[in-house]
Order: C-alpha cells, then structure tokens, then sequence
C-alpha cells in the first residue's frame, strides 16, 4: 500500500465514527460541566498512556482556554499530571490505586469526573470511577462502544464504535475539543 492510500484508507474509517458519536451525550456532558463550574465543583480527569495526555489535554484547556477572559471559571484536574503521586503509589501499594487515593484527598460529593479508557478495562481507571459513583460524584466515561466496563460503570458514557486505539484517540481529542470550545465559543 503506497502512503497516499494508507491515509485515505485512514481517513475513510475514520469519518463514520466522527459521524457518528453520540451528540446528545456530549451535549450532556458540556451541561454537567457547565453545572459543576457554576456550582464551584471540581472536575477531575484521568486515563493511562495517550488517556492521560487526552485527561491532561483537556484540563489544561478548560483550565486555560476556556476560562481566560470568561467570568466562569474551571478547577480542572488531571489526576494523571502529578507523576510523583502516581509513581509512589504504583511503588509503595499498586498501579490500580494511582488515581483513585489521590481522588479520595480531593473530590467531594458533587464533583465530576471524567475518565478516559480505549480498552474500557484499566483497573486503575475503574477505580476511580467506582469510588466517585459511591462518593457522589457525576462520572463521565470516554471510552470504546464495545469492550470494557467503563461504559457500563460511567453514569455517562462517550464512545466511540471502534476497537482501533488511533480512532478512538482521534474521536476522544474531537470530544475534549466539543466539552471545551463549547465554553471557550460562549455556546454553554
């Protein structure tokens, strides 16, 4: 296959599951969040590898971009930005503890949460989700449509239709993009 096919071949699978992500759940997402900021709630975010730089990308532009110049102002979090806290609960008690002790320092009943996973299945992630249903935050899951328990443990889930990590990095980038210009363009 010569590079200009690769991309086209790309692109063309792509394009449907741009199409079709759930706009009224993203909707409901840009709402939730919307509520959080204006209740002075927190949102926190998390996931692992390109997860959390999707988690960390979208804290910084709510953080940043969608708060400067703008009377509403965002306490965005990525649980996944303090590598020293990560590293020494991976070391001292276990990787699937990194986000979820940090959460139980900071998140109060009211908060959100939003949690990036293409597998759906990454236990460090999981818990986090389940400890925040059960602290009374909202949860928000990006995820994949068919695998994992992500969507079925998110009170919301974002998914995408594809088992191909690219394209569910590509539409979960589309997605922060949507929950943050949706502010930083004045539409929430």
């Amino acid at each position: 296959m010569q590079p200009n096919d690769y991309v086209r071949d790309y692109l063309d699978q792509a394009a449907p599951l741009v199409a079709g992500l759930d706009v009224e759940a993203i909707a409901t997402a840009i709402g939730w969040i919307h509520e959080a900021a204006t209740a002075g709630k927190t949102v926190f975010t998390c996931g692992n590898g390109g997860s959390a730089s999707i988690a960390s990308h979208l804290a910084s532009e709510m953080v940043k971009h969608a708060t400067l110049h703008r009377k509403i102002r965002f306490k965005v979090i990525c649980l996944a930005d303090n590598i020293g806290t990560m590293l020494s609960y991976a070391n001292d008690v276990d990787f699937e503890s990194i986000f979820v002790e940090p959460l139980k320092n900071f998140a109060q009943p009211g908060d959100l949460l939003l949690a990036v996973s293409g597998s759906g299945g990454s236990e460090n992630v999981l818990r986090a989700v389940e400890y925040a249903n059960q602290l009374g935050c909202r949860t928000i899951g990006m995820t994949n449509a068919t695998g994992g328990r992500l969507k079925d443990l998110a009170e919301l889930p974002l998914t995408v239709p594809s088992d191909h990590m690219g394209h569910l990095e590509d539409c979960f980038f589309l997605m922060t993009h949507i929950l943050c210009y949706a502010f930083i363009d004045g539409v929430a």
